[in-house]
């Protein structure tokens, strides 16, 4: 029997940026959902419930930005993983939710991919502590 595939969902304004990590991710062998918005991606979280991870860009159209959505994941649904991207210097890494990992922009897939890999490990790790 075949292991159910780790979902990701990729939230990124930008369609090339946004197909050049799914592609990524789906050769890693995750499946992955996308959102264009931060206002897309809670669409998407409030319909499913089997989302491991969100990759997250910072800046987004729309009165949210990724930093907004990492701290909702976060305080809503803590067994998702979370990794929160940005080409922006200025980026306050105490802004982001504590579990939350940060890769900055422009970033190589292989890392991206071996950042959600490390998002989830760390969050089944956590999960398995709570339980025990």
């Amino acid at each position: 029997m075949q292991k159910p595939s780790r979902i990701v969902l990729v939230v990124e304004d930008e369609p090339l940026i946004r197909l050049f990590l799914a592609d990524a991710l789906e050769d890693a062998g995750f499946a992955v959902l996308e959102a264009g918005s931060v206002l897309e991606a809670v669409g998407i979280l409030g319909l499913r419930t089997d989302v491991d991870a969100i990759f997250t860009d910072v800046d987004m159209p729309g009165g949210l930005n990724g930093i907004d959505l990492a701290r909702m994941v976060a305080s809503v649904s803590p067994h998702i993983g979370i990794v929160v991207t940005s080409g922006r210097a200025d980026i306050d890494r105490s802004d982001l939710p504590a579990k939350a990992s940060f890769l900055p922009k422009p970033y190589n897939t292989i890392v991206a991919v071996a950042t959600v890999e490390n998002v989830i490990q760390h969050n089944n790790e956590a999960i398995a502590r709570t339980a025990s």
